[in-house]
Order: structure tokens, then sequence, then C-alpha cells
């Protein structure tokens, strides 16, 4: 007999509770969930259909192709395991401006999942699909998402072109989601600026190891500007180049931006068991023991569930 995983995790959790055995979530992050009872949202993670998919096949100009499965049906065995309410499925390069793929994770989520776009500003007939998209997954779609971090794929800064793409990811409601490296936020700045009504989310601490701590001051300065939201997720080890310790940028992050404005994501992929996922977030956790647990509880969902729209 074929055993729903699923149903068997759930099923799991109230023998647990029922035996007085400690629930699973033990840590940090899970005793500030429990204790304010917000959600827990990951904002950002990425599905694949794999490589030998014929039904979701690579783009044609994906910079690269992982090979393993990562489905929306795992991701949802693990969220159950670790307890993760909701998530966005952040559209992956891979697949370009095809969204095939995120679509068919939105419908098996069954409004757990919700994701984010990808078209591109110097590519008029990609650019110009993004309206009817957006119009066709209301309330599906929480941000249009942009890369600035490869020499050779980057937008047209200072051209018309990626001005119109913020010019219609502002009319259209979804946020701006950046992903770049720091020594590219100085371009990135005159935009932000001026549409102040677009919320922008900043993606994986704005890349500090990417860049020098001069050129990371400018995302943080962005701190100032009320319409951005930074996002803790993929979280550099000390143990890789250039061998910074991220303590102290989670701290200048944290204070700049505030409980309020900050979101989490991260830990899934094809290797994650709801253990691993799970403990990716308490390690987050680990770097805000300064802050009280409703702070705690709203960087680790309260805030997501609030943005995107899902019920606390």
């Amino acid at each position: 007999m074929k055993v729903d995983r699923r149903k068997y995790l759930k099923l799991m959790a109230g023998v647990i509770a029922a035996a007085g055995i400690p629930a699973a979530r033990q840590g940090l992050a899970a005793q500030a969930s429990q204790e304010t009872s917000e959600p827990v949202v990951d904002t950002h993670l990425h599905c694949f259909a794999g490589a030998d998919s014929q039904q979701f096949p690579y783009h044609e100009r994906a910079p690269y192709r992982p090979a393993e499965a990562a489905t929306p049906e795992f991701l949802m065995d693990c969220m159950d395991g670790a307890d993760v309410d909701y998530a966005i499925v952040v559209h992956p390069e891979p697949y370009q401006d095809d969204h095939r793929y995120l679509e068919h994770c939105l419908e098996v989520g069954g409004g757990r999942l919700k994701g984010t776009c990808l078209f591109f500003s110097d590519r008029p007939d990609s650019l110009e699909r993004m309206p009817e998209f957006l119009s066709a997954n209301a309330e599906k779609i929480i941000a249009s998402r942009l890369h600035a971090y490869a020499p050779g794929r980057l937008p047209p800064f200072g051209r018309p072109e990626l001005k119109r793409w913020w010019q219609m990811v502002s009319d259209s409601g979804v946020a701006a989601q950046l992903h770049f490296s720091p020594r590219y936020a100085e371009q990135l700045d005159p935009y932000i600026r001026e549409f102040t009504d677009t919320t922008v989310i900043i993606d994986h601490l704005g890349r500090p190891m990417q860049g020098t701590p001069e050129e990371h001051a400018k995302v943080l300065d962005w701190a100032k500007l009320p319409n951005t939201i930074m996002k803790l997720a993929a979280i550099p080890s000390q143990n890789s180049y250039p061998h910074r310790d991220v303590g102290p940028v989670m701290r200048q992050i944290v204070d700049a931006f505030g409980p309020d404005r900050i979101i989490y994501g991260g830990g899934f992929n094809v290797r994650a068991t709801p253990e691993s996922y799970r403990q990716y977030r308490e390690t987050i956790a680990t770097h805000l023991t300064q802050l009280s647990k409703a702070e705690q509880a709203a960087i680790f969902g309260g805030n997501a569930a609030q943005l995107f729209g899902w019920k606390a």
C-alpha cells in the first residue's frame, strides 16, 4: 500500500502530541511562532521539473540546468514536516520567461503557494506579455524579479526599457524583487527612489559578501526608504570566500530595517528534509536573539502573511 507522506507526517505529529513528547518545533524560531500564533512563511525557494522533463523543459537561454527535480509535491511534504504554512516559489532563471512550471506549482500548492515572475525589459516580446500574465494570475504572483549580478546578463541601466519595466510593475501592483550584487546598487538606486509607491524586495541580504562593505552601505541606506523590504535568505558561510563573519552584517540589517520590514526565506532544495528545512530557519533565528519573540515571529511569517495576502 502506498503511504501518503503528508498524511503520515500529520498523523505522527498527533501521535507525538498524545504521547506527551515535545513537538517538532523546539528552537528559537519555532518558539516565537508558537507563542504569537503567527504563520511561518518561506518567501524564497525554487522548484524544478528536472533536466529530463518533456512537459516542462528548460528555456534555450537557461544560464544553468539543474539535473534533478525539486517538485511542488516534494516541497509540500517538506513544508508539512518543517511546520511551514505558506511559501513563495521564486520563478528560476532556467525557465526564463516561460512560466508554465510555475503555474503548475501554484496549482499543486492549493493556496499555500504564491510565486514571482520573470520578464525581461530588454526583450520587447517578453515584457509586453507581463501584464496579461499578471492579470491571469491575480492574487497568485507577488513580485516581478530583476537580476543584476552577472556581466553580460545585466538589465539595461539608464535606458527607457528598464524604466518601462519598473512602470509596468508599479502599475500592476506587485512588488519589484531585486537580485543583485552590491556593485550595481548605485545603478538601481534612482528607480527605487522614483517609484516610491512600489514595494521593493531586496533578495539575499543584498549579497553583502559579493561586494565591499562600502558598496553594501548603499543597500543599507535603502532602509531609509519606506517602500523597501529586506529578505534574510542565502545566509553566507564564513567558511567560504571572502570569509567575513555574517553576524555583524545581519545585525546592521536588522538595526537598519527593523523587524517590521524584514522577511525570511530559504532552506528548501532537492536535498532538503523536513529536519534540514526547519534547521535553516533556526540558524537564522540565532542571529535575531536581540529581538522579542513577537518581532522574530513577524520576520518568520507575520510580515509576509500581511504583505502577500495570507491569513494570520
